[in-house]
């Protein structure tokens, strides 16, 4: 649906993108994923038209990006922009209108929507009235509400408590699964790891890492284990495992073992399984967390 191509953004003597490339798929959950300052909110910025690259270049849909697609994207910044003055059901209704929805069809949406996320109620009341999560519930609302392609969220769930939390990420997941795309930025790798199909890593203006979330977790794996057992037997490094954990936890030895080259869980089992009882074995498995932290590190992270 999207894809960017080379982007380069300089600001003064800063360089937020510089030679940036992406592809984000029709009907996927995308991770746009980097530390702060990392030069993601300014591909969010020229995705969304509020900037433009100094070179490079957007294409939507196969078409160069241009004003006519703005009414196809949907857009929640990280800072939110709601008036604070104003009546939330005339602000959103006001909000639709900008995207091209006439008033009838928009009050027929917003009671829709102010239904599903228990709002019913808020259509005369202010936002200056309202707590950071449900300010949040009414920009997640104005930014779905004209049924947008493609839908960006800069840090969804700031300010929700864990249960409007999971409402939005259901929400997201319902919408996903009836056609919508998403490009979601976040810190929250728990939140990449339940919802996103692929990922960008970005941190100091470049792109670092990118595919799918299985393909890379799996690509950092370290053939290592996790491995429960009872009894006495001195565990040691031999020449089908190296120990590099070992404790023990009530009457039971806990170990991390990592296989060597060609080696199998099966054989680490086979050595130990005539001297203890086995209760637990378990891979360990890299988190998104672990190899975010692992890539901008690397990179001499500030």
């Amino acid at each position: 649906m999207l894809s960017a191509k080379n982007i380069v953004k300089q600001y003064a003597t800063h360089r937020a993108l510089d030679d940036v490339s992406l592809e984000v798929e029709k009907g996927k959950i995308f991770g746009l994923l980097g530390p702060n300052g990392a030069g993601k909110t300014s591909l969010i910025r020229i995705i969304t038209q509020i900037t433009a690259p100094d070179s490079g270049e957007v294409f939507f849909n196969g078409e160069r990006l241009s004003p006519k697609h703005i009414s196809q994207i949907g857009y929640l910044p990280e800072e939110r922009g709601l008036y604070k003055k104003m009546e939330i059901g005339e602000q959103v209704l006001y909000l639709s209108k900008l995207k091209g929805l006439h008033s009838a069809e928009a009050t027929k949406r917003i009671r829709y929507w102010f239904e599903k996320l228990e709002m019913k109620d808020w259509w005369n009341k202010k936002v200056e009235d309202l707590s950071k999560g449900m300010q949040q519930k009414v920009q997640f609302v104005a930014t779905v509400l004209h049924q947008p392609e493609l839908i960006i969220l800069d840090e969804p769930f700031s300010g929700f408590d864990p249960v409007n939390a999971d409402i939005i990420k259901q929400e997201i997941l319902e919408l996903n699964n009836n056609g919508a795309t998403f490009i979601f930025s976040t810190h929250r790798m728990e939140s990449v790891e339940e919802l996103c199909d692929n990922i960008a890593l970005i941190n100091k203006s470049h792109k670092i890492l990118d595919g799918a979330v299985e393909d890379i977790k799996a690509s950092y794996r370290s053939n290592t284990y996790w491995i429960n057992f009872e009894g006495d037997y001195p565990i040691t490094s031999n020449e089908i495992y190296e120990v590099k954990q070992v404790e023990r936890v009530k009457n039971q030895t806990v170990a991390k073992l990592q296989l060597k080259d060609n080696r199998t869980a099966n054989e680490a089992l086979a050595q130990l399984l005539p001297h203890v009882s086995i209760h637990r074995l378990d891979e360990v498995i890299p988190t998104m967390n672990d190899i975010f932290i692992e890539k901008v590190k690397g990179q001499n992270h500030e």
